[in-house]
């Protein structure tokens, strides 16, 4: 194959808009041009249809029918605006609430069955009329300053311009669902001519050496950008082998054949769970019966073609691990689907990027055709397709890297994407622009979901880790997380920290401490900056898991509520902290009863006993089994704000609080009085505030009364 020049009657799209510039009139009037030129492109993909079921009728269960996102890409740019308190009143209130949100693409079983009132094509059309004047409107006369950033208006305008995009893509592949008879070709959305239509025909795949190394990923150019693509990550690759070509649907067709729907070998899970439900024997797209070839069909956008053998397979990604698992089987080689790091070394093989290009170096951007093409027809360096053609899954769950923040007027872009279910696609297809054609782009579908996706293989033993629900939502595990790693409040100092410089005043021996009651951990991480070894113990497994994970070096990611349904998304680092690996080896984190205590091998030279003793069934009982585990002239700390409450310590287990013979009894009146006999108070109780954030306004304050006692 030979390459193509580009198809001249496409409506071809602009260069992604870069942020910084010196002129800010000749941006303002760019950031217009752009957004013009993609209302006017979204619009007229819905020239190919031809029926009116095709408005109203959902393609696939799992998301809406088209007249929802005809209209919901101009309500984005209204809703946006009002939340960054750009303009202060809306244009239609009942169609900006019904088309403001979509529907995630959920699981292949969670059918959505809502029915609504959809407003007429018309009246739609003439909302999106209104948006326009008013978007451009906005634009010509927005305060505008140079570099473009997060809080400039001009960054919700591209937001909006990037977002439609996104939904030229994903609305093309709904057109491509529908019943064919409901749609109609256009000229302006031309199919690629040219196909080989024998397998016997295709050229077969090859294998290409690569190095491996060190891979940086996060993006560095000068472009609009979402938030996941911010941020850093480094990457120690293997060497590895990776197709020369896309996966083609003639070899695609060697595992159909031999098979490979019907071997539950070949699918984990969750692939086998899919196909079952599905009854899935062939590619979605593929039109006729597998066991026919020379009769089967190929549908695209707008209509259906004698099958182009050489032309990429599209699946999604449960299919191409099973293909990978399969062809891994018959080659006695290490195949799988590549992971983002490995994409991104492949992509060092085509030069420039979307804004600089001077023609697309493959079928992307929308400089070609309107559907795939040959998998030999774009060489990219020792590749074909690199980018472009169709979308390249990969074994990556999607996540933020190392910085990622949450822009706060699209926070649940990403987010709710980070659970270990969707899987990055790398590349572009042929319809994918903007942002979306940007060597930066990171995005994420479901694993059983449709695009215009097909795949590459990759030899290599690298190992990507589908980690779910990396966002803490457990509240009480939230909460704890903010009150130990989050930020001050109100001035109050961190409430670990203050703890471990207290009893560090103290300490002389230095060998091993004890925090019982340690949550989440942050206060054993302190100590462990001073002493050789620190056993974190807590009741709740839920905390132990967490501060296990954190010992790893991995960020931790939770939410934390804002005022209702709202939240926000935060993150912890050791090493924002100054903890390194080396510090949190010193510590041993385990699950345990401080009311059950084992005997333990060694003692102690601290023991921190954090807002402990007013939440055990038992205080009394955990005082006289730490006790032995303390060695001679150890240290016990005990913090408490003494908030005795029967849900947690039966009242007559209580230390304080209490009338003993109708007299007042204090907690530490009780502590003196038990602990007497084994350890001398060392200072003056002390008391330290801490305060607990519950949401953006509601705080609780409180004062801990700290007692030190030395063991005799």
């Amino acid at each position: 194959m030979t390459m193509v020049q580009s198809h001249r009657d496409l409506p071809a799209p602009t260069r992604t808009l870069l942020l910084s510039g010196h002129n800010v009139e000749q941006k303002r009037a760019e950031l217009l041009a752009y957004f013009t030129q993609t209302w006017e492109l979204y619009e007229n993909l819905f020239t190919c249809l031809a029926d009116q079921r095709a408005w109203f009728t959902k393609a696939i269960p799992l998301r809406h029918p088209l007249i929802f996102y005809f209209g919901h890409t101009a309500t984005f740019f209204i809703n946006k605006l009002m939340a960054g308190r750009f303009i202060d009143s809306r244009l239609d209130d009942r169609i900006e609430a019904m088309m403001a949100i979509g529907v995630d693409e959920m699981s292949w079983d969670d059918l959505d069955d809502s029915h609504y009132e959809w407003p007429t094509v018309e009246a739609v059309r003439d909302y999106r009329g209104s948006v326009k004047t008013l978007v451009s409107e906005f634009i010509q006369t927005m305060p505008l300053e140079l570099p473009i950033d997060w809080d400039s208006p001009a960054w919700v305008i591209l937001m909006g311009i990037e977002h439609e995009r996104i939904h030229l893509e994903t609305s093309s592949v709904l057109i491509r669902q529908l019943p064919v008879e409901w749609v109609k070709p256009q000229p302006q959305w031309p199919v690629c001519p040219d196909a080989r239509h024998l397998r016997s025909d295709v050229p077969a795949n090859t294998l290409v050496n690569m190095p491996g190394g060190r891979i940086a990923l996060g993006k560095t150019d000068d472009t609009y950008g979402w938030d996941n693509e911010y941020g850093m990550q480094y990457v120690e690759l293997k060497p590895f082998k990776a197709s020369k070509m896309l996966v083609s649907n003639a070899e695609f067709y060697e595992f159909i054949s031999a098979g490979g729907y019907q071997d539950a070998r070949w699918w984990d899970e969750e692939g086998w769970g899919w196909r079952e439900f599905a009854q899935a024997d062939r590619p979605t797209f593929w039109v006729g019966n597998p066991e026919l070839p020379d009769q089967l069909k190929l549908r695209l956008m707008t209509e259906e073609v004698m099958m182009p053998w050489d032309w990429p397979a599209e699946v999604n990604q449960l299919e191409a691990s099973a293909f990978c698992r399969w062809k891994a089987d018959q080659t006695g080689k290490s195949i799988q689907l590549p992971c983002e790091a490995e994409w991104v070394q492949l992509r060092e093989q085509v030069e420039g990027d979307q804004p600089n290009w001077e023609s697309a170096p493959g079928n992307v951007n929308l400089a070609y055709w309107a559907s795939s093409n040959p998998v030999d027809q774009f060489p990219q360096g020792d590749f074909f397709d690199v980018v472009g053609n169709v979308w390249q899954w990969t074994t990556t769950p999607t996540n933020g890297f190392e910085g990622f923040k949450v822009h706060p007027l699209y926070d649940d872009f990403s987010t709710p994407t980070f659970d270990g279910k969707h899987s990055l696609i790398k590349g572009g297809s042929w319809i994918s622009t903007g942002n979306e054609a940007l060597k930066s782009a990171r995005y994420a579908f479901r694993r059983h979901f449709f695009q215009h996706a097909g795949f590459r293989y990759v030899v290599s033993s690298h190992e990507e880790t589908m980690m779910l629900n990396p966002y803490e939502t457990d509240s009480m595990v939230s909460q704890y997380l903010d009150f130990q790693y989050g930020p001050r409040y109100f001035g109050v100092e961190n409430y670990a920290e203050t703890l471990v410089k207290l009893a560090l005043q103290h300490t002389t021996q230095r060998g091993t401490a004890l925090d019982i009651g340690c949550a989440t951990g942050r206060a054993s991480f302190e100590l462990a900056r001073h002493f050789d070894r620190v056993v974190g113990m807590d009741y709740s497994a839920r905390f132990i898991d967490v501060a296990l994970q954190l010992t790893t070096g991995e960020d931790f990611r939770y939410v934390v509520p804002e005022e209702g349904e709202l939240v926000e998304y935060r993150q912890v680092r050791l090493k924002d902290f100054k903890l390194n690996s080396e510090i949190a080896q010193r510590i041993q984190f385990v699950q345990g009863d401080a009311c059950n205590l084992k005997p333990q091998p060694q003692c102690y030279d601290l023991v921190l006993a954090s807002n402990l003793i007013d939440r055990l069934r038992q205080p009394k009982r955990f005082l006289q089994d730490i006790t032995p585990m303390l060695r001679s002239g150890g240290i016990l700390l005990l913090s408490s704000p003494y908030t005795w409450l029967e849900e947690f310590t039966p009242k007559e287990n209580w230390l304080g609080g209490i009338r003993e013979n109708g007299e007042a009894l204090t907690t530490l009146q009780a502590l003196q009085r038990l602990l007497a006999a084994d350890f001398e108070q060392t200072g003056m109780p002390q008391d330290v505030p801490f305060v607990i954030r519950e949401t953006a306004r509601k705080f609780q304050h409180t004062q801990a009364q700290v007692t030190i006692w030395r063991k005799r």
